[in-house]
């Protein structure tokens, strides 16, 4: 990697929470000389902050921190209670031990939802949104989630955190075959795979605790709630929607739900970025490019 992250620690609620910075963010810098775009960064419902790599890669002049969000990576240590409102105020907690009064705020799949999350409870300390392909409420407040719609969407996902591995190199393969990460397949692709995995031969596991997936889903599924923390929010918000879906397949976002939510009264700018999926729009060079292009953009504003 061109561009490396530093890692650190910042105490929480429970313990600690892992943190990487890319440029001018992280401990021990000199604040007389910070960046003009501060950026935090938030990944999806099982992913770390190595899934930022791309695009901090591409915002040289920008300091951006990540957190693995609770139940995660080197936060997995974290006991519950998980959902929005954990994250929320580990994140506020990470902005108060650096000192960071407002940040330009990216979020990934279930990132988005605490990206809205935090913009709603705390609204000044977000300048402004970047939703990537997570985030917009996917169905009306009145919906009921049926029994098993939840499984449906994290069946994959779920599958994976009940597998065992005896080795990183077949971790590795594992995701060399995933139809939506296997053609991407980069340095920065596999320093997210291997930084994933916690354990010991031959019993490797990926490291986001099951019960903080299944939590943080049922909060993305009430789509009430969803849509009360957008309706709250009052900062500028870019969205950006991948052409297919987690498999390679249909589209986590309908065009006509992402149309529901640009055309009206929602302050939201919304795009597509073409032959992207779920996880190329941050794990590829051109999806990540998009972003950090979203992200820029935001400042001039």
């Amino acid at each position: 990697m061109k561009f490396p992250v530093k890692q650190f620690d910042v105490p929480v609620s429970g313990g600690s929470l892992r943190v990487g910075g890319w440029g001018r963010a992280g401990p021990g810098v000199d604040r007389s000389g910070a960046a003009r775009l501060t950026v935090l960064a938030l990944h999806g419902i099982t992913a770390t902050h190595m899934a930022w790599v791309e695009v901090a890669e591409r915002l040289p002049d920008a300091a951006l921190l990540a957190p693995d969000l609770r139940g995660r990576g080197h936060s997995r240590q974290l006991p519950g209670p998980y959902g929005m409102a954990a994250h929320v105020a580990d994140i506020v907690g990470l902005l108060d031990a650096v000192g960071w009064e407002q940040v330009v705020v990216v979020g990934h799949s279930m990132g988005g939802f605490v990206a809205v999350a935090l913009a709603a409870g705390h609204p000044d300390r977000v300048s402004g949104l970047v939703l990537v392909d997570g985030g917009l409420p996917t169905g009306q407040p009145g919906d009921v989630v049926e029994v098993g719609a939840l499984d449906a969407v994290l069946g994959p996902a779920a599958a994976r955190l009940a597998m065992t591995f005896p080795t990183p190199e077949s971790y590795r393969d594992f995701w060399r075959q995933h139809p939506a990460v296997g053609p991407i397949w980069g340095p920065a692709v596999q320093a997210y795979v291997d930084y994933d995995l916690v354990g010991e031969p031959p019993e490797l596991r990926p490291s986001c605790r099951e019960p903080a997936m299944r939590t943080d889903g049922a909060e993305i599924a009430d789509h009430a709630t969803t849509t009360a923390a957008l309706g709250r929010v009052t900062a500028p918000i870019t969205f950006l929607r991948a052409e297919r879906g987690l498999l390679d397949g249909d589209p986590f976002y309908p065009e006509d739900t992402v149309a529901r939510w640009s055309d009206g009264g929602a302050v939201v700018t919304a795009r597509t970025v073409p032959d992207t999926n779920h996880y190329s729009l941050v794990l590829g060079a051109p999806g990540a490019r998009a972003v950090a292009d979203a992200i820029t953009s935001v400042v001039s504003q």
